[in-house]
């Protein structure tokens, strides 16, 4: 492994070459950056890993079946588990999909699970994304980068190879598909993940189309090439927003959608992957009531457990979220990436009496967790190994069977001070090694 340091530049420089890049949006100004990696890679054990594993399939599992419940017939609110108000209130749940069940009855094809590993070796899950998660294909070409830098490395240890992953996502597509070519849609080259897309249509096989390529005729979809020449597609791995889908759907202003394609997807001539709607599962309120949902799917204990959590939503939940509040971390629910998030200690005494009071008139736009001591992982920073946070994203592929990727994106702070690991927020990332032996 110690081979690998030495080659960290020029692995750095080939994915600076190659465009593994993420964009981002600042003052209305779109910069690309590099996402820099780190050559001390996570070391997860065949044992932990297989926990894990029980743990991820278990969890998505559930998530599934409460989608599918919840755009149907709505059991799990009208047996008390989780309150009517609080599903409906969300920005993740769209009435548009009521009633509406995808192909293979799969709603989080892709699921991105984020857990961190506590200093007694607990791990936990901090938040389920099954939209649009990214970042898989990071540590595939990393990995791919290393293995050429230092093959002696991958000869001296035994470590599962993570180059499957196009093959599951295919494998998944072609589950789904419902008579057709399988396509990747792209919002476009100024998207922050356009290098993942580009790079998992050319792993899959499956061709990279944006919103214009593709036209619905007769209750179908098809992809129209720069020839002329019309194909029908069965599947597409939409890397848009749900809002930006149809703008007959959805906002009307969008141009990168695809005019009438849920109209295609309602009647089950064409799979989308994830299926719009999955903003409910993953609103970070509802993450609350994941291991009752998997008692109540399930009729099992959650293996995997969350951050302990608290609704100021509920009046109990509340009363505790105030008198702790400078030992609490505050989310805010319809956030992402890193945003949204604030350390009660970090606040002034005029801006925490602020902030009180906002969450007193929207206790359901807010949750409140403990600060999770986090494990540290060691980075290598001017050639010296420093300690930094760090989490873990799983990815979880839903099709003919639940499969946990035997690899993830490891993502670290460089701020020494700061617990936010997001790439936009400035972080890292490192390669997953899941040991085989």
């Amino acid at each position: 492994m110690i081979s690998l340091y030495h080659h960290v530049d020029t692995v750095n420089n080939l994915l600076a070459r190659y465009g593994v890049k993420f964009g981002i949006y600042k003052n209305g100004t779109f910069k690309e950056q590099l996402f820099p990696f780190d050559p001390i890679p996570r070391i997860i054990g065949k044992e932990e890993f297989a926990y894990l594993e029980r743990g991820l399939k278990q969890r998505v599992t559930a998530l599934n079946l409460f989608l599918s419940d919840i755009y149907g017939e709505k059991k799990i609110i009208r047996d008390g588990v989780v309150p009517e108000e609080f599903v409906f209130s969300s920005s993740g749940y769209l009435p548009e999909c009521e009633g509406i069940m995808p192909s293979r009855e799969i709603f989080s094809h892709i699921s991105g699970i984020d857990l961190v590993q506590a200093k007694d070796g607990s791990w936990y899950v901090l938040e389920d994304n099954l939209r649009v998660p990214s970042g898989a294909s990071y540590p595939m070409i990393a990995r791919e980068i290393c293995r050429r830098s230092s093959p002696t490395t991958f000869k001296r240890n035994h470590v599962e190879d993570n180059r499957n992953y196009a093959e599951l996502l295919k494998k998944t597509m072609d589950y789904v598909n419902t008579g057709g070519i399988n396509v990747i849609m792209t919002p476009g080259r100024y998207n922050a993940a356009f290098f993942e897309h580009s790079y998992f249509a050319e792993q899959t096989g499956a061709v990279l189309v944006s919103g214009q390529d593709l036209m619905v005729e007769d209750d179908f979809l098809y992809y129209m090439d720069y020839t002329g020449k019309k194909q029908k597609v069965g599947a597409v791995y939409r890397r848009i927003s749900d809002e930006y889908l149809d703008p007959m759907t959805f906002n009307q202003e969008s141009v990168i959608g695809v005019p009438h394609i849920m109209e295609v997807y309602k009647k089950g001539n064409v799979a989308l992957l994830n299926a719009p709607g999955n903003g409910i599962a993953d609103d970070k309120g509802i993450y609350y009531f994941v291991p009752k949902m998997i008692q109540y799917y399930l009729g099992e204990e959650a293996v995997l457990h969350n951050a302990p959590t608290y609704l100021p939503f509920y009046e109990e939940d509340r009363k505790y979220v105030l008198e702790n509040f400078d030992r609490l971390v505050i989310k805010d629910v319809a956030e992402a990436g890193g945003y949204g998030v604030v350390f009660g200690n970090t606040f002034t005494a005029e801006k925490k009496a602020e902030f009180i009071e906002l969450l007193k008139q929207e206790p359901r736009r807010f949750i409140a967790q403990e600060v999770i001591d986090f494990l540290d992982l060691d980075i290598l920073e001017n050639g010296e190994p420093v300690p930094r946070k760090a989490d873990l994203r799983a990815f979880v592929l839903a099709g003919k069977e639940v499969k946990v990727w035997k690899s993830g994106l490891t993502r670290f702070s460089r701020n020494p001070d700061s617990f936010i690991v997001n790439s936009s927020q400035g972080g890292g990332f490192k390669d997953t090694w899941v040991l085989s032996q």
